[in-house]
């Protein structure tokens, strides 16, 4: 079924025409990246799905309903959450405080509790570290409080920007694993990534950008033997 559906996209930055006609397709349950080099118009698209940016033109339809102009605080409650690049904690709050703020639409005490308890089990490493204060942790460490924090919002769309950034390559798999088990247990979710290899290798499908256009799609397989793809974004 399809959640997200993304239709001729143009957002300006004064007068820069940052994206340029973008349209994608996420449906539910899948996992699709968003590769290309900086630039490109991948960070962009995301901040303008979760409500950070407003398109001049062009639809973004979730669930059926048209989005645009939607607070980012009625697309959480929608059900739409983002891991935002350089991952943005706020590092003079206990890594729990962190969590907790990311369930601040929530009401629902027992559920908030039960759902702490979920990521900690999934990120051992932030139960140890709960009452600490979150800037003191590693980047690694850091990643995975960015993406408990908006699995504490419940999401049925999860949008990460670039969650392999400045970290070491064996915390990179171990990120990307963990993805992979989020979207196992029904998470949608949509990655913007530069490590293309990574990105590919767990995604359903992808799309390229190059200046603010959708240059080339297709399933994860298909983009990772492309030879543009290869030549311009896996070192081939």
């Amino acid at each position: 079924m399809l959640l997200l559906k993304v239709s001729d996209l143009n957002v300006y930055y004064g007068a820069i025409h940052a994206l340029k006609g973008i349209s994608l397709e996420i449906d539910e349950g899948e996992i699709v990246t968003l590769i290309g080099a900086n630039g490109a118009g991948k960070s962009t698209t995301l901040n303008t799905i979760c409500g950070l940016l407003r398109p001049r033109s062009g639809e973004i339809i979730y669930k059926g309903q048209n989005i645009n102009g939607h607070s980012t605080t009625e697309l959480v409650k929608m059900g739409i959450s983002q891991v935002p690049e350089g991952r943005r904690i706020f590092p003079n709050l206990t890594v729990k405080e962190n969590l907790e703020l990311g369930a601040y639409l929530r009401r629902d005490r027992a559920g908030i509790i039960k759902d702490t308890r979920e990521v900690f089990k999934r990120f051992p490493r932030l139960q140890e570290r709960q009452k600490q204060m979150a800037g003191t942790l590693s980047g690694g460490e850091q990643q995975m409080l960015a993406i408990g924090r908006a699995l504490m919002s419940r999401p049925q769309l999860m949008l990460l920007d670039e969650p392999s950034m400045g970290l070491a390559p064996v915390l990179v798999e171990e990120i990307f694993n963990i993805i992979k088990e989020i979207n196992e247990q029904g998470t949608t979710i949509l990655i913007v990534e530069q490590n293309a290899h990574m990105a590919l290798s767990v995604a359903n499908r992808g799309y390229v950008l190059e200046t603010g256009r959708v240059t080339l799609s297709g399933s994860a397989a298909e983009l990772a033997n492309s030879e543009a793809v290869k030549k311009a974004y896996l070192g081939g």
